[in-house]
């Protein structure tokens, strides 16, 4: 008997999800898993985090400041729901919908500081595509946490809202506003 691939929270298939954009495919990870909470250690090596799923980043991504400090069944708790509110918003595949969101959500283009003999000025560079995946999640987590504090909304309806917004790139998402202003100031200072 062959083993059956898992589905996350025995719901969401990993069957046919797919990243549409070329250069973040080896950055996503869309490994089967049943519940984001591998206790992997990501952080040992180098570029280790890229093998983490993508549905265990954004829990990790919600897991920090203030109360969520280090709740990791509290931040899969919210990721559950938050799964359930985008499936009956969208009825698509919520892990492809977060993997959309990912892939729009971080910036292409920055800008950095660069300075010789005392004179400091900004200059455009290009995001390497694992910066633009953590970027994209930390901004989401962000977005949505703001929006939920002192908010009837809960903090799954947030992160579900800002999930669904970032994937079809409206700038009613926060992620996808953070990105165009830092992609319109980088386009400043080529």
């Amino acid at each position: 008997m062959a083993a059956k691939t898992p589905k996350l929270f025995n719901k969401w298939s990993f069957e046919d999800v797919k990243v549409a954009d070329l250069s973040l495919q080896e950055y996503i990870a869309t490994t089967p898993v049943a519940v984001p909470h591998s206790g992997g250690r990501f952080q040992k090596r180098r570029f280790y985090k890229a093998r983490c799923p993508v549905v265990e980043r954004m829990c990790n991504g919600l897991m920090f400041k203030m109360r969520g400090n280090g709740r990791k069944l509290q931040a899969v708790r919210l990721m559950k729901h938050t799964l359930e509110i985008i499936n009956l918003m969208t009825e698509q595949n919520p892990v492809q919908v977060i993997v959309d969101a990912v892939s729009k959500g971080g910036p292409r283009e920055d800008s950095t500081r660069v300075g010789s003999g005392g004179v400091v000025r900004r200059q455009a560079v290009d995001v390497s595509p694992l910066r633009r995946v953590n970027e994209a999640i930390y901004m989401m987590c962000k977005g949505a946490r703001e929006s939920a504090f002192r908010n009837l909304k809960t903090m799954p309806e947030c992160l579900a809202d800002e999930i669904m917004n970032a994937a079809k790139g409206s700038s009613n998402s926060y992620a996808i506003k953070k990105k165009d202003e830092i992609e319109r100031s980088a386009k400043a200072n080529r």
